[in-house]
């Protein structure tokens, strides 16, 4: 089974946008061919996200999203996370590399460029830094 990490940008286009580009991907949650990891700061900051004016969401469709990604994703205590040796500027991002560099190997699916420019490093690491919704082979 993949290990994978969702930066926030990928699960509004999983869960808000049903992005046609990540149907493949929610697919393979609901099949259990990837472990998708989390941590209370990115569950906290995804449902922060979506509860934003610019999603026009309802309650009950935030807590509805915010269930379903619960569901699959697997909790990591923040506690246990390894400090990755890439550092972003925002701290809503750093937890995401540090996510990656705890579960390593694994592949950390993300569109935003602090994440993204730490791809070389991280390939010796055996994490996969991507934009790419397909790099997953599943």
């Amino acid at each position: 089974m993949k290990v994978v990490v969702f930066d926030t940008n990928v699960l509004l286009d999983l869960f808000v946008f049903n992005d046609f580009r990540a149907l493949h991907l929610k697919q393979a949650l609901i099949e259990g061919k990837i472990d998708a990891l989390a941590t209370s700061a990115t569950l906290e900051e995804f449902e922060d996200v979506i509860a934003r004016p610019l999603f026009s969401l309802d309650q009950a469709q935030q807590e509805q999203i915010s269930l379903e990604w619960r569901n699959f994703a697997r909790v990591i205590d923040g506690k246990d996370l390894i400090k990755s040796p890439w550092v972003c500027q925002d701290p809503d991002d750093q937890v995401f590399l540090d996510l990656a560099f705890t579960a390593k190997p694994c592949t950390l699916i993300s569109k935003d460029n602090e994440v993204l420019r730490f791809a070389n490093k991280a390939v010796v690491e055996q994490i996969l830094i991507t934009a790419d919704y397909t790099a997953i082979d599943l």
